[in-house]
């Protein structure tokens, strides 16, 4: 199997790295000072597992990499508008597209069924462009459960976790999500396959949608908002907002606000990736994480209080992190 990685930033590079080390054939699509890097010295994986440097294709055009068997979405969700038209030198008649998105993905209503079938949320695909390139069939969903940052150039530091979850949004295993786990377990990585893949991705919204913003807004890490009673209180109540829209759709969680809480305190001083993003003078994935959300609470016919006020303060936050400080 071909395998591409198209948009090989932090989580794409580690990806795309482990899988060379094991042997595998697989092509990294990358810009700028990351792809020269790449092209002169490999990928450089610092991890508390082991440092290694891999030596995987690396590509600066879509039209050089050629058609693949799979492809693995790498950018963050508001980068996807643009590389999604590009992407068509890739996709062959059979080939496969993961997705490793946070937030709602473009393609959640696609077969859902029911009333909701094929609804397109603007703000996760603005206009349809994304549904448009790719084809429904194609998809194949994933959860990413680990944490990495380009630390420079061609340097991937790994920092924690090792789990990416796959699963057919029809709920079905099928053989090429086996195949694909296969080469992801091969590689070092966690790969179960679940048949509840929406049901994941609302475990992992509800905590996307409030921690991140919130971390963003105070400049807090996750131990640090859950054990303030003010922020906490904040905190649930976004949760709270998120359950009740998954419910709507017909989502029961697996886990309680209680347990996904516990769950944050656990990990400690960590900084969420919106924070991370907004230190280092990045986009946020506001719109994917949490104005998604709101717009979905919109469509279902709840009012979602808390979540849209923390939504539009983080907004204007973005909006004024962007723009140049004077002199």
């Amino acid at each position: 199997m071909r395998f591409l990685i198209a948009g090989a930033g932090a989580i794409g590079a580690y990806i795309g790295a482990r899988m060379a080390q094991a042997g595998f054939d697989v092509t990294l699509f990358a810009r700028g000072p990351h792809l020269r890097a790449m092209q002169e010295r490999g990928v450089q994986v610092k991890s508390v597992d082991g440092d290694f440097v891999a030596r995987p294709t690396i590509a600066g055009s879509l039209e050089e990499a050629g058609p693949m068997d799979v492809v693995f979405l790498g950018v963050k969700a508001h980068g996807l508008p643009q590389l999604a038209p590009q992407l068509s030198p890739a996709l062959g008649p059979d080939t496969t597209v993961v997705s490793t998105q946070n937030g709602i993905p473009w393609w959640y209503f696609e077969g859902f069924g029911g009333d909701w079938e094929g609804m397109r949320l603007e703000r996760v695909d603005p206009g349809g462009v994304i549904s448009s390139a790719i084809e429904a069939r194609r998809v194949v969903g994933s959860i990413v459960y680990f944490s990495t940052e380009i630390s420079s150039p061609g340097v991937i530091h790994h920092i924690e976790g090792n789990r990416i979850s796959l699963g057919e949004p029809d709920g079905s295993r099928s053989d090429r999500c086996r195949r694909i786990a296969e080469a992801l377990i091969a590689s070092g990585l966690r790969c179960p396959i679940t048949a509840r893949i929406r049901h994941e991705i609302w475990v992992k919204i509800l905590g996307n949608a409030s921690l991140n913003p919130v971390s963003a807004l105070t400049r807090a890490t996750l131990a640090q908002m859950v054990r303030d009673p003010g922020v906490s209180s904040v905190i649930r109540n976004i949760m709270q907002e998120v359950e009740a829209v998954s419910r709507r759709l017909g989502m029961e969680l697996p886990v309680s606000i209680d347990q996904r809480m516990a769950g944050a305190e656990k990990v400690g001083e960590h900084k969420t990736s919106m924070l991370q993003d907004l230190e280092a003078g990045r986009p946020m994935e506001l719109e994917a994480l949490v104005g998604a959300v709101v717009e979905l609470g919109e469509r279902v016919g709840l009012p979602m209080t808390c979540t849209r006020t923390v939504y539009n303060c983080t907004k204007l936050l973005a909006q004024c992190a962007a723009q140049p400080q004077p002199k």
